[in-house]
């Protein structure tokens, strides 16, 4: 591990809200990303993924559509400060993430719903086997 990394990390703590307790924790990383890092980068690699989808539909003359936005679940509910972003709407085959409302204009280009689909029950082991036949 970087010697710099950890000692940025070193002072890191955990609460354990439900004992009450404080937690010294290493590090909130592999050793070379922080978490963080690593969740930023999945939020733009899934707007592009999405950017290109859209884009590609368009220029094979599918329409648009097949990438879409909203800021309430099927149900009306949502997390605060959150929208839900996905690509197809069929069940079986949505891929969707919840993504922080800050980044709701970069991601102009999808089809804004007023509310999303209904969630199919998709897991993150169903969306990595579905953006393997994406």
């Amino acid at each position: 591990m970087d010697k710099e990394h950890a000692k940025n990390c070193a002072n890191l703590t955990v609460t354990n809200m439900a004992a009450g307790n404080v937690i010294p924790k290493e590090c909130d990383c592999d050793g070379y990303h922080a978490f963080n890092e690593l969740y930023d980068h999945r939020l733009i690699l899934f707007i592009a993924l999405c950017n290109c989808v859209e884009t590609l539909n368009v220029e094979i003359g599918k329409g648009t559509g097949k990438v879409w936005r909203s800021k309430l679940h099927a149900d009306g509910t949502m997390y605060d400060g959150w929208f839900i972003m996905g690509i197809n709407k069929e069940k079986g085959e949505q891929i969707s993430y919840h993504l922080p409302l800050n980044r709701w204009e970069e991601t102009n280009f999808a089809k804004t719903l007023d509310n999303a689909p209904e969630w199919d029950g998709h897991t993150p082991a169903d969306i990595l086997e579905r953006l393997k036949t994406l």
